[in-house]
């Protein structure tokens, strides 16, 4: 057997595991939402097949799955975005301009997002108490933004920092104003580096728990990852199979848009580390 077939063998054998042991995950989260009860495995147990949890997790008034759903969509959307389009504006002021300690200033976003998220809730909780934003959409939009803030500078500054200057100068020449430049050349051309900046950011909002725990205290304003680790309180006991059937059912946007904008996610973030 040749060298080039071993090759072959090893990477089909390491994808098939790299598969495996990420499906692995989701799939077990299927079979455990599709069972009548946690211990399906036992050689006592006789309950088969059923789709009673999705049916709950749709129907039942006490678990508000839905409300919990469209939270996250809406508020993980929206500070997406404005994280974007202020990470936008940034990075092209810091590549295309010239001000006193514009190199400083990412860096500095950087240090910051290593603090950790415990380390200024509590500073958090009292500010949006004193607005009067508890349990509010802006009382996680709004931390959101920031604490998105720095991914998304830096990878719209990667995708920025590589487009040719010279098309500001020719947008200069004929007599456009900067945000022009930036909303009619730059924009387009970025559109893959922002689009993946958005989705990312999204992934992540869409995931937070601890912010979404505290600024929170009912299904007004609460995001599905808190409604779904609180499911329990609701019955006195641990619900795995609607547990799992809610963890499916919010995982399926994730799924869905990383499916449809994998090949733009890729490209946003390979062409900005590449030469234009």
């Amino acid at each position: 057997m040749t060298e080039e077939r071993y090759k072959t063998i090893l990477t089909l054998v390491g994808a098939v595991f790299l598969l495996l042991f990420c499906l692995f995950p989701f799939a077990w989260m299927v079979v455990i939402s599709c069972s009548g009860a946690p211990d399906f495995l036992s050689p006592s147990s006789s309950y088969g097949f059923t789709l009673q949890h999705y049916r709950d997790i749709v129907s039942h008034p006490s678990l508000h799955f839905l409300d919990y759903l469209w939270n996250s969509l809406f508020i993980s959307a929206v500070a997406a975005i404005f994280a974007t389009f202020f990470a936008g504006l940034s990075a092209y002021a810091i590549t295309r301009m010239s001000f006193p300690g514009k190199i400083l200033i990412p860096t500095v976003m950087l240090a910051l997002s290593m603090f950790p998220q415990i380390s200024v809730i509590g500073y958090l909780f009292r500010l949006m108490t004193g607005l009067g934003w508890i349990n509010t959409y802006n009382a996680l939009i709004m931390p959101y933004i920031s604490l998105g803030l720095p991914l998304a500078l830096w990878i719209m500054l990667s995708y920025f920092s590589q487009l040719p200057q010279d098309l500001d100068k020719a947008a200069l020449v004929d007599g456009a104003t900067r945000f022009q430049i930036l909303r009619k050349v730059i924009v387009p051309i970025a559109a893959p580096g922002a689009l993946s900046t958005v989705l990312l950011l999204f992934i992540f909002c869409f995931n937070e728990f601890l912010f979404a725990l505290m600024l929170t205290v009912d299904y007004n304003a609460r995001t599905i990852p808190v409604g779904i680790a609180l499911f329990q309180g609701l019955h006195g006991q641990i619900p795995w199979g609607i547990i799992m059937a809610a963890a499916v059912v919010s995982s399926l946007p994730i799924v869905i848009l990383a499916t449809m904008f994998q090949r733009r996610i890729v490209q946003g973030l390979t062409q900005g580390a590449l030469k234009a």
